[in-house]
């Protein structure tokens, strides 16, 4: 009979903690003051375009393909956005600079390299055009 309880508690701790992870996927994130930007990233800004959304994948990343979907629509349907991908698959000391825990990850830039926001997970596109906004004025 314990085996049971226990089997139930991790069942129940287990769906708990998955609800927490899946709350959090696709929230954007005010961004924090970052060290220097690696040079794979700073290439990929485009200085013409008020954001530049820079797609941080992994090769083997299936979330990665939907997140290319929707950030390369939201790019071609919205002025002012630029959408670029960075493949980290062999690039390990650009993901510890940028401390990114997983893939995808997005991340905003401005002209200037500056981050303007941060989403972990598939985006929710209505979430991202809402928290660009300000951006784009």
């Amino acid at each position: 009979m314990t085996g049971v309880w226990v089997l139930l508690a991790v069942l129940a701790v287990a769906t708990v903690l998955g609800f927490l992870l899946r709350g959090r996927d696709g929230r954007v994130r005010a961004s924090k003051p970052a060290a220097a930007l690696p040079a794979q990233v700073r290439d990929l800004i485009d200085p013409s375009s008020p954001v530049t959304l820079v797609q941080l994948s992994t090769t083997f990343c299936a979330p990665c393909r939907h997140t290319r979907v929707i950030l390369s629509d939201l790019a071609s349907r919205t002025d002012g956005v630029r959408h670029r991908e960075l493949d980290l698959t062999d690039l390990p000391e650009v993901a510890a600079s940028l401390k990114v825990l997983r893939t995808p990850t997005t991340v905003a830039y401005a002209p200037d390299g500056a981050e303007l926001l941060r989403v972990g997970g598939v985006p929710k596109r209505d979430v991202l055009v809402e928290a660009l906004r300000p951006h784009l004025a």
